[in-house]
């Protein structure tokens, strides 16, 4: 039949027909937006835990993966000074650096608070050139005011191929571990060794980071 020809009830009942499949597809559209953003943080546009849950768990399966937990220095200092304002300006301005610092290959997220965390290729030879530029990303003040807020970084790095199982949470609390012990250090980066003991900072995970 030619759908030029078709009789007017005909074409009347086509399109009732396809309104429904409008609707739904508006509808879909309509309820990825609200998971996306369900899954970014209204700050910084950043993941949330759920969401870099999702993706680095895609992420992890391929090679010379690993992830960074970053806790801010001199953050508290800045909010008491300053106020909940410029807090929120330094977060804008961490978020960004590790969006840039994260690439086309890696994504970041705001873990809760001040803590960020960034899923990446980390192949070994360039691990120093990585976490260093990483560095220089935070030294690099954050503007707000007319005021230039400066703060740092502590972060620790875990590959998933330098652990058991490549689990997500199993690299997370190394990474974790690791980042700790760069706040001990002073500040900077360190990374995770097989001599940690991963069963307490699993522990040390699930007990501080649930809320987050």
């Amino acid at each position: 039949m030619d759908p030029n020809r078709l009789a007017p009830q005909h074409l009347h009942a086509i399109a009732a027909a396809a309104l429904p499949l409008a609707a739904w597809g508006v509808h879909a559209a309509l309820m990825r937006r609200r998971l996306d953003r369900a899954r970014r943080d209204p700050l910084t546009g950043l993941l949330t835990r759920d969401g870099f849950t999702i993706a680095a768990t895609r992420l992890l399966h391929q090679p010379d993966t690993g992830v960074v937990v970053i806790d801010l220095d001199g953050f508290k200092q800045i909010n008491d000074t300053h106020g909940h304002a410029a807090g929120d300006a330094v977060l804008s301005h961490a978020a960004r650096a590790l969006t840039e610092w994260a690439g086309d290959h890696g994504v970041a997220a705001r873990l809760g608070g001040d803590e960020f965390a960034v899923v990446r290729p980390f192949e070994p030879a360039w691990v120093p050139v990585r976490m260093g530029h990483l560095a220089g990303a935070f030294a690099r003040p954050a503007q707000w005011q007319g005021h230039s807020l400066h703060y740092g970084a502590s972060a620790g790095l875990a590959r998933a191929a330098d652990l058991p199982g490549r689990t997500l949470e199993t690299v997370l609390a190394a990474a974790d571990a690791a980042m700790y012990q760069a706040k001990r250090n002073g500040g900077g980066w360190h990374q995770h060794t097989p001599s940690t003991d991963l069963a307490t900072a699993d522990r040390r995970w699930r007990r501080t980071r649930t809320a987050a």
